[in-house]
């Protein structure tokens, strides 16, 4: 079957506002130089570069990297990568900007808890280095300096096509239109990387799992249903991954043909242009049918899985609204 070409239409533009994210960190490193040296006769620049040299405890910085993770993160878990930024769900605005929020408070909560010690800090990497003190010292900067090099923000805004231009070809060459044409195809492509992260460290190799298995899943899944709009695959995506979550057992740990399941369902999630060829499939095919064929086709790492019919499960209703949009 030949993959279908996701287009996603211009109107979505109406159910997404656009996030762009500014997270600046000061690195603590400085460009080593010939003067670092003392008169040591180096290479030619043609021939080698110097490195850098760090004038502060790295360790001191790692809190800042894991706050701008956990805002990446955040975005990822409920937007799709668009333009310089992210694309979010409308609706999901009030609480994406409370967790960035919570980020922020954080970020600069630590910050000022660097600075008020900046001096010292530097004073105890220079003490712990003795030999290279003079390297450390010539290379110091101020607080101030540090402190405009440490930010959190964002903007968030509506993005719509530009109005009164001149010619089509103006607008058509616009570029947005590009970019909001592979918003559908930028999302299966997450989905995709995801999946073979969650593959990777859950279930690989496994022969039984815990239900926290589930917690990526669902995560997937939640963010699949909160981008329904974008395009018409999706739903079909969010009905398979509740089809196999549903058919889970609520107690005890996962084996046998429930983790065969989760195992070929993630093998199906990785793996793009099986997903858009399956969903693609059970657009054409009745509800009352969906549930036959949905866990058939797997081409990877998991075996090819049939539900036994006494199971007697029922597929869940499609209850995501395309908004108008197919």
């Amino acid at each position: 079957m030949e993959t279908p070409v996701l287009n996603t239409p211009l109107q979505v533009l109406d159910n997404i506002l656009a996030l762009n994210l500014n997270i600046t960190l000061w690195s603590a490193r400085k460009k080593l130089t010939a003067e670092d040296f003392g008169g040591v006769e180096l290479p030619p620049d043609d021939l080698a570069s110097l490195g850098s040299k760090k004038i502060c405890d790295p360790a001191r910085l790692n809190v800042f990297t894991k706050l701008k993770a956990r805002a990446f993160s955040l975005l990822d878990k409920h937007g799709v990568r668009f333009l310089s930024g992210w694309a979010i769900p409308e609706d999901k605005a009030g609480d994406i900007i409370q967790g960035l929020c919570e980020i922020r408070d954080e970020f600069f909560m630590e910050k000022q808890a660097f600075l008020n010690v900046y001096d010292a800090a530097i004073a105890d990497w220079i003490a712990r280095h003795p030999s290279w003190a003079n390297i450390i010292e010539n290379s110091t900067v101020s607080r101030e300096y540090v402190d405009s090099r440490m930010g959190f923000s964002w903007q968030l805004y509506r993005v719509s096509p530009a109005a009164g231009l001149e010619s089509d070809l103006a607008m058509t060459e616009s570029g947005l239109h590009e970019e909001v044409e592979g918003l559908g195809s930028t999302l299966f492509s997450e989905i995709a990387k995801d999946a073979a992260e969650i593959w990777k460290k859950v279930f690989e190799g496994k022969t039984e799992v815990t239900h926290k298995a589930l917690s990526p899943l669902k995560t997937m899944r939640n963010k699949l249903a909160g981008l329904s709009f974008i395009d018409p695959h999706v739903e079909p995506a969010v009905s398979m991954i509740d089809t196999a979550l549903g058919s889970m057992p609520k107690r005890g740990n996962l084996s046998g043909n429930a983790l065969l399941t989760l195992q070929g369902l993630v093998c199906l999630l990785k793996d793009k242009e099986a997903l858009i060829q399956q969903t693609q499939a059970l657009l054409a095919t009745p509800k009352e049918e969906v549930l036959d064929g949905l866990l058939q086709g797997f081409q990877q790492e998991a075996p090819v899985l049939i539900l036994p019919p006494e199971n007697n499960l029922t597929p869940p209703t499609p209850c995501l609204d395309s908004l108008g949009l197919w």
